[in-house]
């Protein structure tokens, strides 16, 4: 602006503002001085409908005849029963005022979803299960469905079940059977799960209430909420026996007959501390631990300077596990006691 107002006596404006890439029209409106009125309404045409009539198209359109009805549609049924008040732009204006140009029905809100919050401090306390799909070569059968129900304390794999479909009756076979064989008491267990339809079931939800199994739920779309049984189905795929298609079902099964038992008997899982998820789950992870301790007590007597940090401890057992921590963990494992 400055450089332009001191050559305007030798150089032209339109000159200088197309030198600088400048907007003549904005130099003229930055150059003017700002007006000391204060801008003044915009007048009302003649013809624009007044304070009533306006109420009065708002009263129709927010009728319960025409409440669901665009205003063109509106407007063409009143001029087919012989009433006419306004343009379907009029109709749109007066709805804008009145910040009604929206869907005005009512819609379907989701509900919030509470995050699950769960603690297991013993086996037997909180289950997680879930459905994995194994890749086939047929062409009949793109997958088989492996159902697998998991302790998250100990990690042990208390059932599993292979099919070739996914059903509410196939998870209760597999939950009755499990709940059976670890001889649990109404109201001992949690089921955690996500929300497939075979684990919303009415059938299977009525059968947890006759176990007295307490049923929970993740929240949709939130693969956090069930990390147990994630976990287990990217241990066992990514196992190097485990094939990455089958040929057939008997081979799927076969591989699942060899791979739970070493999952549970043999594999050292890195969250209990190293120990098999069968030795936390019956109860004989002190016992290994402290043998464990001794070995290394052992190890260090007999050369103490290659323990270079001292005596050499073995990881413990975690007191609790959980689902969604909650902020005050220590009371909440009060609770659980």
């Amino acid at each position: 602006m400055q450089l332009v107002e001191e050559v305007e006596p030798v150089v032209s404006v339109r000159s200088m503002c197309a030198a600088l890439s400048f907007p003549r029209s904005s130099y003229y409106r930055l150059r003017k001085p700002p007006s000391a009125r204060p801008r003044q309404p915009r007048p009302s045409p003649p013809r624009a409908l007044d304070a009533d009539e306006r109420q009065q198209v708002l009263g129709v359109l927010n009728s319960e005849r025409f409440a669901d009805l665009p205003p063109a549609e509106v407007f063409q049924t009143l001029l087919g029963s012989g009433t006419y008040l306004c343009s379907v732009r009029t109709m749109y204006r007066v709805l804008a005022d009145n910040r009604q140009v929206r869907e005005r029905r009512n819609q379907l809100r989701h509900p919030v979803y509470a995050k699950p919050e769960l603690v297991a401090t013993g086996p037997n306390q909180v289950w997680s299960w879930d459905v994995t799909k194994l890749r086939t070569t047929q062409k009949w059968h793109y997958y088989y469905y492996l159902y697998v129900l998991l302790d998250i304390f100990s990690r042990y794999v208390v059932g599993w079940l292979l099919a070739h479909q996914e059903s509410s009756e196939l998870a209760e076979q597999l939950l009755r059977d499990s709940y059976d064989k670890q001889a649990v008491e109404p109201g001992q267990v949690t089921a955690h799960s996500d929300r497939g339809s075979i684990f919303k079931a009415k059938t299977l939800q009525q059968l947890l209430v006759d176990l007295g199994i307490e049923p929970s739920f993740s929240r949709p779309r939130v693969s956090n909420d069930n990390p147990f049984s994630e976990s287990n189905f990217k241990t066992l795929k990514y196992h190097h026996q485990f094939p990455e298609r089958f040929t057939a079902f008997d081979q799927a099964k076969d591989s699942c007959r060899k791979l739970f038992p070493w999952y549970n008997w043999e594999h050292h899982h890195s969250g209990i501390a190293m120990l098999t998820p069968g030795q936390v789950h019956y109860g004989h992870a002190d016992e290994v631990l402290a043998e464990r301790q001794r070995v290394l007590d052992v190890a260090y007597a007999a050369h103490p300077e290659r323990f270079v940090h001292g005596v050499p401890k073995v990881p413990s057992l975690p007191e609790a596990v959980w689902i969604n921590p909650p902020e005050d963990r220590t009371q909440t494992l009060l609770e659980a006691h």
